[in-house]
């Protein structure tokens, strides 16, 4: 664009930014924050502009479809995705398995990725969930520890039951998420019958600045279905991509009916569970489900290493009207992903089809592996954005050089009043509660399917391990506990 009126200057994924001068930080002269992805998107791709790195992602499968809001939801966001009944927004859906790489099987007790790229009018906006509504933790510094507990022995690179429960017997946090895995739902049937869970607490803000919390939640249309793990002996490692290439192929295209809670900030303030904490639900009783569209998938991709492969998600992919909240796993992920995706793909992976928006996209990054190998597909502009300015503030913007959107500036995030900055204890927060109420609700079938699945790995783990994991089940429920340990004995029997 030339002429009188600037380009708006925005992020990599296409979304305004508000001010390219300052950083978020907790006060005028407090630390900066966590929600920084602005900066720290200039920084990381600044650092590596010279040294671009790539590396190979876990076993996935994706595919396109269509978002179609059923309910107008202006008067909490001003997302323009989530404005007027009836709006269509172009989605990219990525399923995976979470713990195993490449050689794992589609059909590993593991939990499920479940990824939604919403390509919207103001950038994409990345749903990075998975099929779960909650996860293991609630403070990213144990998520390296996580995984590498949960990954193959690093002496016998096979897999190690032992490590498993060790690791959740020194962290009762992860009791809820672990209920979850070990039970019938640990091992879905396919990934079109499966429900999908943005997670995590994100932000909606309104144009009079007024901000609510809210979780999405998609519902499966096709009806929930697992399999037991002796159902699996057999069966295809690649049969849950078999299965849903063949299906949209044919036509049969899955849908999910996508609904959202919403909590405003004076509930969060006083409710009796920490909104913010990954590793509790909010009860629907408390905060019912409001159902706001349907997602449909309806295209295969055309190459599987070009479009599912190199699809890059991540919760900094967001939009005005959508922002984050003080979850702190959210608020690591707003870091870490980006990062891993500039490692595995390289620092221009948004430049790549699959990844790119919609709309147009003005920054005032350059260089990297693959810069001006992809033009934009609004304007048609290499991708390096050719021999305009590089820098920002500058004197251009009458030759299109772009400009902040001031009008999208988020409402600033509140803070506890009187919080100071230092390490927080969570180890003796209700970690028992939400799990208890879970295991009651499942009928003897499933108590019993848990208890075994449970067992299974269990009795391999140390002593020391198995009598704190069944203390972990006795404070959720005592009838789960003597389940397991019953299906431990008849292990050894």
């Amino acid at each position: 664009m030339s002429g009188n009126t600037p380009n708006i200057l925005t992020t990599a994924n296409g979304a305004p930014v508000a001010d390219d001068n300052n950083s978020i930080s907790a006060g005028s002269r407090g630390p900066l924050t966590f929600d920084n992805f602005r900066l720290m998107e200039k920084l990381a791709h600044f650092n590596r502009e010279r040294i671009p790195e790539r590396v190979v992602h876990a076993r996935g499968s994706g595919a396109y479809g269509t978002f179609t809001l059923t309910k107008d939801l202006s008067d909490y966001t001003i997302a323009n995705f989530l404005q007027g009944e009836g709006k269509e927004t172009e989605v990219f859906v990525r399923f995976s398995t979470v713990g195993g790489g490449q050689d794992s099987s589609d059909y590993a007790r593991d939990p499920r990725g479940f990824a939604v790229k919403f390509y919207t009018e103001e950038g994409n906006f990345d749903l990075v969930g998975n099929n779960t509504p909650v996860f293991f933790l609630r403070d990213p510094s144990k998520f390296p520890d996580f995984v590498h507990s949960q990954k193959k022995n690093p002496r016998t690179n096979t897999p190690d039951a032992s490590a498993v429960f060790e690791y959740w017997a020194n962290h009762p946090q992860s009791l809820h998420q672990s209920t979850i895995l070990m039970s019938d739902r640990g091992i879905p049937a396919s990934y079109r019958h499966m429900n999908g869970y943005g997670s995590h607490t994100l932000s909606f803000w309104n144009d009079q600045g007024e901000r609510v919390w809210v979780k999405f939640h998609l519902k499966t249309d096709q009806g929930i279905k697992t399999l037991r793990g002796s159902e699996t002996a057999g069966l295809p490692a690649y049969g849950a991509q078999e299965d849903l290439v063949n299906s949209i192929d044919a036509g049969d295209f899955p849908s999910w009916t996508v609904k959202i809670q919403i909590m405003t900030e004076t509930e969060a303030r006083t409710y009796r569970y920490n909104p913010f904490d990954l590793t509790k639900v909010w009860p629907h009783s408390d905060f019912p489900l409001i159902e706001i569209g349907k997602m449909e998938l309806n295209r295969n991709v055309d190459n599987y290493f070009a479009e599912t492969e190199q699809s890059a998600f991540t919760p900094s992919n967001l939009v005005p009207g959508v922002g984050a909240s003080p979850d702190k796993m959210l608020q690591a992920r707003l870091l870490a992903y980006p990062d891993a995706q500039r490692y595995r793909v390289g620092v221009n992976h948004q430049q790549l089809p699959v990844n790119a928006p919609k709309c147009p996209v003005h920054h005032y990054q350059r260089d990297g592996a693959m810069a001006g190998m992809v033009k934009c597909p609004v304007t048609g502009h290499a991708a390096n954005q050719g021999s305009g300015a590089n820098f920002f503030p500058n004197d251009r913007a009458a030759e299109g050089a772009p400009v902040p959107k001031p009008s999208v500036m988020e409402p600033p995030m509140p803070l506890e009043e009187d919080a100071w900055v230092g390490y927080h204890e969570s180890r003796d927060e209700d970690n028992f509660t939400q799990a208890g109420e879970l295991f009651r609700i499942m009928t003897e079938d499933q108590k019993n399917q848990l208890a075994e699945n449970i067992a299974g790995g269990l009795s391999q783990a140390s002593e020391s391990a198995q009598v704190r994991m069944l203390e972990q089940y006795a404070a959720a429920d005592v009838d789960y506990a003597a389940r397991v340990k019953k299906a431990i004995e008849a292990l050894k029997a």
